[in-house]
C-alpha cells in the first residue's frame, strides 16, 4: 500500500505484462524475418549419410535445425552475403579404403548437383548442375562462379551461378578433391588425390598454368592471407607441403609427428587459417587430433589430441577462440578453445559430419 490508499500491484502487473508483449514481440519479429529467433552461435556443418545439413548452436550444445538437401553432402561455402548455403551432393555411393567397390550399388547420377540452401528459412531452393561426383568447391571472388571438382571424371567444372549453367571444364588429375581460389581471385588450386599434384588453373581463360608435385594423397589447399604461399595437406604422408605460389613450385613441407598413439598416425584432410592468419589449423583424420603451425616459421607448434574419430572439415570462430572440427564416425562436432588447446565440449549431431562453416555474423 502507499499513502492515500493507493496500490503498486497494478503498475507492477501492467509493467511485466508490457514486458511480456515486447519480447513477444522481439520473438515474432525474429521469425518473420528469418523463420527462426537466433539465440546463439551456430555452424553448418554438411551430414554425409543423412543427407541433410545440420544447424548446430554451439552454445547451447544442440542441434538447432536439420534441412534435407539430397544425397551425399559433402563440401560446403557460404555465398558473399552470408544469406545462402551452397552444398555438393553426389550420387555415387560412399565407400572407404577397404571397401569392394564392385559390390556398390550403381550411382545416382541424377543426385549429382549443387544444393542451394536458403538459411534464413532453412529450406533447400534448388539444385544447380554441377558435373560428375562433387566433392568440393570455392566461390569466385564476385560470388558469380562455383569451381567444383568431379572426383570421377578428373575434372573442374565452373558453374555460373546466375544461369545455373556450367560454362567450362578443366582436365586435372585422377580424383581431384579439393579447390580453392587464391585471394587475388585469377587462380584456382585443385589438387588431385591418385597424382600426388595440385593444379593451378586460371579462373578467366580456364586453362592449367602449372603442376605442382605434392606429398602422398593431397587433400585440401589453403593460401596465406596474402597470396604469396599456399599450403597442401598430404593425407598419406603426414605432410604438409608447402608452396611458393609466384613460382608455381614446391618450397618444402612440413612433418606432422604423432604424440597420442593412434592406429594410423597424423592424417592431413582439413586446414583453415586463424583470422589473422598467423596459424593454420590442421585437421588430421584418423589420427584424431589437430596440429596447430606457426605460419611464419613452418613449424609444428602443438598437437591437440583426443578431438574426434576422423575429423575433416574445421573452421574458426570470427573472433580466433574457437576451433570446430567435424568428427565423422563418431559423429559429433567438437569445439576447442584455443587459448588452452583444451577440447571443451563434443556435440552429437549424427550424419556421419564431413564439412564445416560457421554462421556469418550476426546469425
Amino acid at each position: 500500500m502507499v499513502a492515500g490508499g493507493g496500490n503498486l500491484l497494478y503498475p507492477c502487473v501492467m509493467l511485466r505484462t508490457l514486458r511480456s508483449f515486447i519480447a513477444l514481440l522481439a520473438l515474432a519479429t525474429a521469425y518473420a524475418r528469418g523463420g527462426q529467433a537466433f539465440a546463439g552461435s551456430e555452424i553448418y556443418v554438411s551430414g554425409e549419410e543423412s543427407g541433410e545439413i545440420i544447424v548446430v548452436d554451439v552454445d547451447r550444445d544442440e542441434v538447432a535445425a536439420r534441412i534435407p538437401v539430397g544425397k551425399r553432402p559433402r563440401g560446403i561455402k557460404l555465398s558473399r552475403d552470408g544469406k545462402l548455403l551452397y552444398v555438393a551432393l553426389s550420387g555415387s555411393p560412399r565407400s572407404g579404403p577397404r571397401v569392394d567397390e564392385s559390390k556398390l550399388p550403381p550411382p545416382d547420377r541424377a543426385a549429382d548437383g549443387i544444393g542451394v540452401v536458403d538459411l534464413a528459412h532453412r529450406k533447400l531452393l534448388r539444385t544447380l548442375p554441377s558435373g560428375q561426383d562433387p566433392e568440393a568447391f570455392d566461390l569466385s571472388r564476385d560470388g558469380k562462379t562455383l569451381f567444383v571438382s568431379n572426383e570421377e571424371t578428373a575434372e573442374m567444372s565452373a558453374l555460373d551461378l546466375h544461369s545455373g549453367k556450367i560454362k567450362g571444364k578443366v582436365a586435372v588429375g585422377q580424383e581431384p578433391e579439393g579447390v580453392t581460389l587464391r585471394p587475388d581471385g585469377k587462380v584456382v588450386y585443385v589438387t588431385s588425390e591418385s597424382d600426388n599434384a595440385v593444379f593451378a588453373i586460371d579462373t578467366k581463360k580456364l586453362t592449367v598454368l602449372g603442376r605442382i608435385a605434392t606429398g602422398p594423397r593431397p587433400r585440401g589447399a589453403v593460401f596465406t592471407h596474402d597470396g604469396a604461399t599456399a599450403f597442401i595437406t598430404c593425407e598419406n604422408g603426414a605432410v604438409v607441403t608447402i608452396v611458393d605460389v609466384a613460382k608455381t613450385a614446391p618450397a618444402g613441407s612440413i612433418k606432422i609427428e604423432p604424440r597420442a598413439k593412434t592406429v594410423l598416425g597424423p592424417r592431413p584432410m582439413g586446414e583453415t587459417l586463424s583470422p589473422d592468419g598467423k596459424t593454420l589449423y590442421v585437421s588430421n583424420g584418423r589420427g584424431e587430433s589437430v596440429a596447430v603451425i606457426d605460419v611464419a616459421t613452418h613449424k609444428v607448434e602443438r598437437l591437440i589430441d583426443g578431438v574426434g574419430a576422423r575429423p575433416w572439415g574445421i573452421a574458426t570462430s570470427a573472433d580466433g577462440q574457437k576451433l570446430y572440427t567435424a568428427n565423422g564416425p563418431s559423429n559429433d562436432v567438437s569445439v576447442i578453445d584455443l587459448a588452452t588447446g583444451k577440447i571443451e565440449k563434443r556435440i552429437q549431431v549424427g550424419g556421419l559430419p564431413w564439412g564445416l562453416v560457421v554462421a556469418p555474423s550476426g546469425r
